[in-house]
């Protein structure tokens, strides 16, 4: 099965696992820029050079023998469930993508008819009732991923667990996981660990946000989005993403871990 999902640098000095809505187009610029001294001119998820990545074939022997060996120093990083779900809904569902049409073609149709989701649309300023549509939403990503139907669940809403853990048991083993909500910690570490041909201060580093402006802004803060039916099927969703990463079920609204991850235990729950 190899290292789907990971991206490594041409100098082999980092190998990272990605898991989308997790700051993920600003970690890929950050290992492009530490390699070549400069950004990829677009987003960095259509770079077809400059970075090895698994879905493309010449890549996969080097990620393969390079992880294997332990040679970059390998990682990834988390998010609040609450937060990255909320964020699915409003870039994949309620947002326009890059090329101007919705996500997945007739996902967001086929949504609105057998869910009852609305999502507005930029002639209207995207007017809809947030709250219900994404509790509606929220019901089709559970059924995606208890159930696969009427899909196949999407990566952008699938459990980072479940992506972090292909990782491991298929032979590799993460030196840091560090989360979103304190980036510029976590990134630095990873760079420090790391022996890039540019040296970089992430500080400096600008953020590369690809699915803002392209779709509704969120219009309430995180807790009004979770009533108790949606807590239950976001804990029913995300439970190990709660506890591996150490995230406060309780409060939506507090954003930050309650601790560090413990490797050890990530490896050990996620490696079986």
């Amino acid at each position: 099965m190899g290292f789907p999902g990971t991206w490594m640098t041409e100098s082999e000095s980092m190998a990272y696992r990605v898991v989308p809505k997790c700051a993920c187009s600003t970690i890929g610029q950050i290992m492009f820029h530490s390699d070549h001294g400069r950004y990829y001119d677009g987003d960095i998820h259509d770079a077809t050079e400059g970075l090895h990545k698994w879905n493309q074939d010449r890549s996969q022997p080097l990620i393969e023998a390079a992880v294997l060996a332990h040679r970059p120093v390998a990682f990834t990083c988390v998010r609040n469930p609450y937060a990255r779900i909320l964020s699915s809904f409003f870039d994949k569902i309620a947002g326009i993508q890059r090329n101007g049409k919705r996500y997945r073609g007739n996902l967001v149709p086929q949504l609105m008819q057998r869910y009852g989701v609305e999502v507005g649309s930029p002639e209207d300023g995207f007017d809809f009732d947030q709250i219900r549509s994404f509790r509606r939403f929220l019901l089709f990503a559970r059924d995606t991923i208890r159930w696969r139907r009427p899909m196949e669940p999407d990566i952008h809403w699938s459990a980072m667990s479940g992506h972090i853990a292909t990782f491991i048991v298929n032979g590799g083993r993460y030196d840091q996981i560090f989360f979103t909500e304190n980036f510029n910690e976590g990134m630095q570490r990873v760079l420090d660990a790391a022996r890039t041909p540019v040296r970089m201060d992430v500080a400096q580093v600008p953020r590369f946000n690809e699915s803002e402006g392209h779709g509704p802004k969120r219009a309430h803060k995180v807790s009004a989005y979770f009533d108790d039916l949606s807590r239950h099927l976001i804990w029913e969703i995300y439970r190990k993403d709660f506890q591996l990463f150490r995230y406060d079920f309780d409060d939506p609204d507090n954003k930050f871990p309650k601790g560090e991850v413990d490797l050890d235990e990530v490896h050990a729950k996620l490696g079986r």
